[in-house]
């Protein structure tokens, strides 16, 4: 038998664990860094702006003014592009009959407008005439509107480029127009306007990119100018949205981004916690393998 010599093992899986940590450390040190530097406001609306005690009744009724101005005061710098977004609470979209309640087909194809078998009970109107775009999603399309002025000075918000190009260009066509669009039996959210392609709709494609949590936010818009400290949003609202009926909850969000987006401390936190976890881990193998080491033979080559 040829001769033999042992070697500790549990180098490999220390470096590992290291090279993680050491990795995983620093990006979620950026990550917390990156967001702190995020400015955000939040506004809940919906209870403030209407005052009676049927609420319900106040947003069903087509004849009341749903005009609505909310006063805020910037904490910090805002720099450009200020991103609006709508935030809705207690609404899930993620329910399964409801993210079923459309027609892929229909939406990218001037030729399947009759395919509506999926969209019931908003398929069809009274006469049997198809709806596009059909279904509960389309249906329930967010209309609570936002004028922004700042120190009493309007200020445009551009609403281009809010969807996702990927969407415009594959899921909705540009030939497919709305027809008989909030026709149906119930009433529902905002129209659409019947001379512009699907494609070009970009407040419902970004509606119907359906939400997987109750509480979402959606890109309304965009600020293309600088906000100062200390400077006065004045937002006038159209609270014409009903979350009301199921006891959601509505808000306006105004915030800056940064290379890891929005404000999010999450992605931050989890690289540290794994980061870290990976490095008292390494630590714990280090004083196992110095006070019990491993020993494997090897024959000498």
């Amino acid at each position: 038998m040829g001769k033999m010599t042992k070697r500790r093992l549990g180098n490999s899986v220390i470096s590992a664990f290291l090279l993680v940590g050491v990795i995983f450390v620093p990006i979620g040190l950026a990550s917390l860094s990156a967001s702190k530097e995020i400015v955000e406001l939040v506004d809940r609306y919906d209870t403030s702006c209407v005052s009676v005690a049927d609420k319900v009744g106040f947003i069903q009724n087509s004849k009341t003014d749903k005009t609505c101005t909310r006063t805020l005061t910037v904490p910090r710098h805002m720099k450009s592009p200020i991103h609006i977004y709508y935030q809705i609470g207690d609404f899930y979209q993620n329910h399964r009959r409801y993210v079923k309640s459309r027609s892929d087909k229909q939406l990218r194809y001037k030729e399947a407008a009759h395919l509506t078998k999926d969209c019931e009970p908003e398929g069809n109107t009274a006469d049997g005439a198809p709806i596009v775009p059909c279904g509960l999603i389309a249906w329930s399309l967010f209309n609570d509107t936002y004028k922004v002025s700042i120190n009493k000075k309007a200020i445009e918000v551009n609403k281009k480029d809010i969807a996702w190009q990927s969407d415009k260009n594959n899921k909705f066509g540009s030939n497919v127009y709305p027809s008989n669009f909030q026709k149906g039996n119930l009433v529902g959210g905002a129209k659409l306007n019947e001379s512009i392609p699907l494609s070009e709709q970009e407040d419902l494609i970004v509606w119907m990119r359906t939400a997987a949590l109750p509480t979402f936010r959606k890109l309304y818009g965009r600020i293309e100018t600088d906000i100062m400290e200390n400077d006065q949003l004045t937002v006038v609202i159209q609270n014409n949205y009903n979350t009301y009926s199921f006891g959601g909850s509505k808000a306006l969000v105004l915030s800056t981004t940064s290379w890891i987006g929005g404000k999010n401390n999450f992605i931050g936190i989890a690289y540290l916690t794994i980061g870290g976890l990976c490095i008292f881990l390494a630590a714990v193998f280090i004083v196992l393998y110095m006070i019990k080491p491993r020993y494997v033979m090897f024959p000498l080559v």
